[in-house]
């Protein structure tokens, strides 16, 4: 898996979920500097790129599918990068955000915005995207190569499945990781 510049071009973005995920990424420590020879992240929330580029070897996903645009950012992901990774417990099988899945969604924005506010009780209508009826993993909306579960991942995982994927080789995730840890 490389691009003509011999470097594996990678393409990471949170979708609905906490950012841990990328945390763990970063947690590789001095093992980035090893991994910046080899791969270049093209964009990211790690770089100031504003533009997935049309193609991109390794595109890594993280977070649930639980509004318009994490639906939009799914499938432009999936259009653009030769092999989709679903990154962490949120993507793999939509975790925390998808604790909202059993109520309609307009009882949900009613609490979150009315209900449980004590000053300008309102619902956001402008620069908010508009939810979807309900929570997805990744793979419910788009297809997925490489499943890499826990909450986070720990880095020394997310580090293997990296180094497998530039070495050619498909990883097997579950020998490193498992679901909520």
């Amino acid at each position: 898996m490389s691009s003509g510049n011999n470097k594996v071009t990678v393409a990471t973005t949170w979708l609905d979920g906490c950012s841990g995920c990328h945390m763990s990424f970063l947690d590789m420590d001095e093992r980035l500097v090893d991994l910046a020879a080899q791969i270049d992240i093209v964009y990211s929330p790690f770089v100031d790129a504003k533009t997935l580029p049309e193609q991109v070897d390794l595109g890594i996903l993280e977070g649930s599918v639980s509004s318009d645009e994490d639906l939009h950012k799914a499938r432009e992901f999936r259009a653009r990068c030769k092999v989709l990774l679903s990154l962490g417990d949120c993507a793999v099988n939509g975790n925390v955000p998808a604790m909202r899945n059993p109520f309609k969604l307009d009882a949900v924005i009613e609490r979150a915005y009315r209900e449980n506010v004590d000053l300008n009780p309102q619902i956001p209508t402008e620069g908010v995207p508009r939810l979807l009826a309900t929570v997805r993993p990744v793979h419910g909306v788009v297809d997925v190569d490489i499943f890499v579960p826990g909450c986070p991942p720990q880095a020394d995982a997310i580090h293997y499945v990296l180094t497998e994927l530039i070495a050619g080789r498909t990883p097997d995730p579950s020998q490193v990781t498992r679901f909520g840890a």
